[in-house]
């Protein structure tokens, strides 16, 4: 209780009834009756060794209800709390010149009348006559002779507190023989000059036990404090064998809450760590409940729930989870700060925690997931599917790109502009990278739906492409010292040609210049006979290859293109140096993946093996074989490499050892499409869409049944998006693995491990720190290869007849498509001689076959081109 707080008794009114004629029933109101204060400390008490100092005492105390002699009630209020509830009971409305009326107050309500004027009215009634009338306290008077009858005066009510002898402690008891107490704390009333009446209405209040024990508590308080420790446990203990049990359980409520020790607070955060390790994920739960700061050290101890995650089976490495973790933090940088007073946020770690486990649940347990199918696209081909921030992004080889609502499937917009079939895709937040068989990249501002620049230069389909996002990567330099550097310093686009080359390109940020390649507009020209360098976001052209690229994969400064001549390259994306020409494949090189955390690279090829090569020697560590025919889809997780081939199976890896874990047969064709993470598969193929147990190899479910074929297939955390084709159209299909409002904290991981939550663009000093990195790591200089020539057309039917073809049985190789020729040849790996050369010995060369994919590459110089 604060010191400048009083504690006051409120007495109950008196209700007096007068029986003459009529009955006339009176009410008195009494003004709070101030106590004294408890004095103050002499000294500054440390809350250590008075731990109960500023104890706040429980409601039971602070207020509460005494009855004294003669049947008169009070009620106790402890200082400011009970101030305050009295204040609140009488809060009324008002206004000017009005006052809302409770509903059980008059209008004509009694005056409140102060103690003393009580007092003085029930003096008068005494000396005129013998019948008490008058509500008052009688005052305590002495043995000697009664003063002359006067008339009372207004007086004011003196302070309650009694002038004890500060040599001994004051008793609050009677005294037995009835002797005064030293000081007359009520104000004298005239006396009556009759014999004592006896009053028939009750005085306000008769003092006793509890009331002088309430006057003597300040001085009871100050002789307690100087007695010594011993002799004050001594007392109190005295006192407590005389509680009821009562008393002692509201004690102890107040004793155990002050005096508890919060172990975590004071404790290391190792110890706590390591404590806290003990608990299962439920248990962790409920104690993060016990109070604000316990719910602050969990959720924030990133320890604790990496061991939680391992022990639940679903940390995956630290390479994922650490991703996740940059990811969160980005995402808050730009929400900004949270709102004073709220929770701590909780450490990502905890996130990713309760999303995997979704993730692992849901898709299980969750049998009937919300389902949605709508048309699109007509009755074409889906060529490529993304989603991406809640959008779902479809390309088909109708020209055309839709973007639809995963809840509603609602178009939300129609991207047209390409003249030809759009055959690769990808996004960053609001915007939009396609590539198409008209030999252009477009890039798109989702916000709007807007072309805003159009990339020429290819001279045949862009079969592939990626965008290629800043992130902290190690990099070894001339010395063998490894530095951790963030590259490239500002997003990139790579492209994959059936020309038989690679372009990079700077991705254009939002509100960058706008730019359209000549013939961009007009389709009479043809946009091949763009001079790319006007481009000023067209970096470098790589050339090296001797047929289509097929398919590409980046990451930070490594770019790995798959072709079909067979061979798989390692380029440096800054430099455009070739630093790897990977031979080993017999056939056509389909699908490459890309891991810079393992540093190795894995490629499927139509010879159907897989190849797994070291980054840094260039050599092919395993090669997996099984699959009998084309393996045309590859799909790299931290613990598993997926393989989806022309046979009908999937093949799941370890991509460490090589080893194989499972066989995943039970489709009737061709896997067409298909995607995996740490816990399931889905897989397309004729006429269904199956979900398998990637941790056993065990079929979970069918998705799609009774359809003709399914183009293609995502997922992301709760959403399940497939592609299909319905015998006359082509249907997506969208599945909601979520149950309740909770789900709403699941955030799915990306197959590619890239997040979009990077911050904002970067300062215009970075784009310039870039541009002197470039340059300084350029290593130009003249080309020795002699130009070539090759002229031919082509499209994107031969990929679909080689699929068909390749899974109609196992593969015999031919003469005429050349590996024949190189079976006995050993094959022989080694850093390219220089920038896209291709030198004898580094890998063999494919002869013209009639049956080879025929492009329209332009005559260019082999070698890098920097701008």
């Amino acid at each position: 209780m604060s010191n400048s707080q009083r504690p006051s008794l409120y007495l109950q009114p008196s209700v007096n009834t007068t029986t003459v004629i009529t009955t006339t029933t009176t009410t008195t109101t009494y003004a709070p009756i101030p106590l004294p204060p408890l004095p103050p400390p002499s000294s500054p008490k440390d809350p250590k060794l008075y731990p109960l100092i500023n104890a706040h005492l429980p409601k039971s105390l602070r207020q509460f209800p005494l009855v004294f002699p003669g049947g008169a009630r009070a009620t106790f209020r402890d200082g400011e709390a009970g101030e305050e509830e009295m204040q609140e009971e009488e809060e009324v409305s008002s206004g000017n010149g009005w006052r809302q009326i409770k509903r059980d107050e008059q209008v004509d309500s009694a005056k409140e009348v102060n103690l003393v004027e009580a007092i003085e009215r029930y003096g008068r009634k005494r000396s005129y006559s013998n019948e008490n009338m008058m509500e008052g306290i009688e005052a305590t008077t002495g043995f000697g002779p009664h003063p002359p009858r006067k008339k009372a005066k207004s007086a004011t009510l003196p302070p309650l507190a009694t002038q004890l002898n500060s040599a001994a402690p004051p008793s609050p008891l009677p005294s037995p023989h009835g002797s005064p107490p030293p000081e007359n704390i009520w104000p004298s009333a005239p006396p009556s000059g009759h014999s004592s009446p006896q009053p028939q209405s009750q005085s306000p209040l008769q003092p006793d036990v509890s009331l002088t024990t309430l006057l003597a508590l300040p001085n009871l308080l100050t002789h307690f404090s100087s007695l010594p420790q011993q002799l004050q446990s001594h007392v109190l203990l005295t006192f407590l064998r005389h509680s009821p049990l009562p008393v002692l359980r509201t004690l102890h409520s107040v004793l155990t809450s002050t005096l508890a020790r919060d172990f975590l607070t004071r404790l290391p955060v190792e110890l706590v760590s390591q404590i806290l390790s003990y608990l299962d994920y439920p248990d962790l739960a409920r104690a993060s409940r016990v109070s604000k700061s316990w719910r602050s050290i969990i959720d924030s101890d990133p320890v604790l729930w990496r061991e939680v995650l391992k022990n639940s089976k679903i940390w995956f490495g630290g390479q994922s989870e650490n991703a996740f973790a940059e990811a969160i933090y980005a995402r808050r940088r730009r929400d900004g700060p949270p709102i004073p007073g709220s929770l701590s946020l909780p450490h990502p770690y905890k996130m990713l925690l309760k999303s995997r486990h979704l993730t692992r649940t849901r898709w299980v347990t969750n049998e009937n997931p919300k389902h949605i199918s709508f048309p699109a696209h007509g009755r074409a081909v889906v060529t490529c599917l993304i989603f991406s921030h809640g959008r779902i992004i479809s390309a088909s080889d109708d020209h055309s790109i839709h973007v639809y609502s995963p809840t509603t499937g609602e178009l939300l917009q129609s991207l047209d502009g390409h003249e030809g079939g759009v055959w690769a895709l990808a996004a960053t937040k609001n915007t939009l990278v396609s590539g198409s068989t008209d030999r252009t990249v477009r890039i798109w501002d989702l916000s709007t739906g807007r072309c805003t620049h159009v990339f020429g230069g290819h001279t045949s389909t862009v079969r592939c492409l990626a965008i290629v996002k800043p992130e902290w990567i190690d990099v070894e330099n001339e010395d063998g010292v490894v530095t951790r550097e963030k590259w490239p310093k500002r997003p990139l686009i790579v492209t994959g040609s059936r020309d038989h080359s690679l372009r990079v390109w700077t991705l254009p940020r939002a509100g960058d210049d706008e730019y359209r390649c000549y013939g961009a507009d007009d389709t009479e020209v043809d946009p091949s006979e763009e001079e790319v360098e006007d481009n000023p976001y067209h970096r470098l052209h790589l050339e090296g290859h001797d047929h289509a690229v097929r398919a590409l994969a980046a990451r930070g400064r490594t770019l790995v293109s798959g072709s079909y001549d067979c061979t798989v390259r390692i380029w440096d994306i800054i430099t455009g140096n070739c630093k790897w020409v990977l031979v080993g494949h017999t056939q056509k090189v389909y699908s490459v993946v890309l891991d810079i955390h393992r540093n190795i690279a894995c490629s499927g090829s139509m010879d159907g093996t897989v190849r797994v090569w070291n980054l840094s020697t260039g050599e092919c560590q395993h090669t997996l074989s099984g699959h009998t025919s084309l393996v045309g889809l590859l799909g790299l997780s931290p613990s598993y490499l997926v393989s989806a081939a022309a046979d009908s199976t999937l093949r799941v890896w370890d991509p460490d050892t090589g080893e194989l874990r499972h066989t995943l047969a039970a489709h009737n064709g061709a896997i067409t499409c298909f995607q995996h993470d740490e816990f399931k598969v889905l897989s397309g193929s004729d006429g269904t869409l199956k979900m398998w147990d990637i941790r056993d190899g065990s079929q979970v479910r069918d998705l799609l049944t009774g359809i003709v074929g399914v183009w293609q297939v995502v997922f992301e955390g709760r959403w399940c998006i497939a592609a299909s084709n319905r015998i006359d159209s082509t249907v997506l299909d969208v599945w909601d693995f979520g149950k309740d409002e909770g789900d709403d904290d699941w955030i799915g991981e990306p197959a590619s491990g890239i997040y979009d939550e990077e911050d904002d663009d970067e300062d215009e000093d970075l784009e310039q720190a870039e541009v002197d990195a470039m340059e300084q790591d350029l290593e130009l200089g003249p080309s020795d290869t002699d130009e070539v020539d090759l002229e031919g057309t082509g499209g994107e039917d031969e990929d679909a007849e080689e699929w068909m073809a390749a899974s109609a049985g196992p593969h015999t190789p031919s003469r005429r498509s050349g590996p024949s020729s190189r079976s006995g040849r050993p094959f022989v790996f080694g850093p390219a001689g220089g920038p896209g050369a291709a030198t004898a010995g580094v890998r063999p060369r494919i002869p013209s076959t009639v049956d080879e994919t025929p492009t329209r590459p332009r005559t260019r110089h082999y070698g890098p081109r920097h701008r």
